[in-house]
């Protein structure tokens, strides 16, 4: 079997930069979900993203005026369930190579419709819906493991975790062999940012994801930025994540929907053979 494979840079403002995602486009029917899984492994990124025109007999109503798609995700070790970077990067090439006059993809997931619009300035907004993270016990291994300063823990699909400073955000080396056990999507830890022009900064760790650190990531910033407009009091953010790679996610809180805007490049097209 052969499929096509692009790997594109979500949230970057130039190359090697930003998180980087595959999408594999199906043409057909769903391969197996064990042969999903094994591409996305083969792959190893921190997502690959599998999108087809069939969407499922149980998905809600949508807007005929818009493409719309059937998208799901894989870590190297899992589907889950919401995925900001590799949502972009397959807006990104639908929107470059299938349907170039379009200015919105609907895509439906396990977390409902998505859409994707164009931006300005060559940026894609993601319409999310947001999960305010809730306050929670602080587990003091997991705080000792994370080896900084920690103001608040907080939950939602991640555990949260607020840092007295953008520092110690940029200087921590997580344990991982306490972290990547745990019965959790991921750990993010964000703090308020000492840059002009951004307004938080984070950084994400994955526990049962299956990835180490990721580069940026689209869907903890859904959770985090309420907790930021809420504390700051402002809709509209800039948020940053300072992995090696790095990127800027644009967000705007729209009461229970959050829209999540960045740049993208291209890096490569090829063929799978298996």
């Amino acid at each position: 079997m052969k499929l096509d494979i692009y790997q594109i840079d979500a949230f970057a403002a130039g190359p090697f930069e930003g998180n980087p995602a595959a999408v594999m486009p199906l043409t057909a029917d769903w391969l197996d979900d064990s042969v999903l899984q094994q591409l996305a492994e083969e792959n190893n990124l921190s997502e690959t993203a599998f999108y087809t025109a069939q969407l499922p007999v149980d998905a809600g109503p949508h807007d005929p005026e818009h493409p719309a798609y059937h998208l799901r995700w894989f870590t190297p070790a899992v589907e889950v369930d919401l995925c900001g970077h590799a949502t972009l990067a397959t807006a990104a090439q639908i929107f470059e190579d299938v349907h170039p006059d379009a200015d919105r993809i609907q895509f439906w997931t396990r977390s409902g419709w998505l859409h994707v619009d164009r931006g300005p300035d060559a940026t894609l907004v993601m319409d999310f819906p947001a999960e305010p993270p809730a306050p929670t016990a602080a587990d003091p291994r997991i705080v000792a493991a994370l080896g900084i300063p920690v103001r608040e823990c907080l939950k939602a699909t991640d555990l949260v975790f607020v840092a007295e400073s953008e520092h110690d955000i940029a200087s921590m080396a997580p344990d991982f062999a306490v972290i990547s056990p745990l019965k959790v999507r991921g750990i993010v830890v964000t703090a308020a940012s000492d840059v002009e022009g951004l307004d938080f900064v984070s950084r994400w760790f994955g526990a049962a994801a299956g990835v180490q650190e990721d580069p940026v990531t689209g869907s903890a910033h859904s959770q985090i930025a309420p907790y930021w407009a809420d504390v700051l009091g402002l809709d509209n953010l800039v948020g940053r994540q300072l992995s090696a790679r790095g990127g800027t996610v644009h967000c705007e809180v729209r009461g229970d929907r959050v829209h999540l805007s960045g740049a993208y490049r291209r890096y490569l097209r090829g063929t799978v053979e298996f």
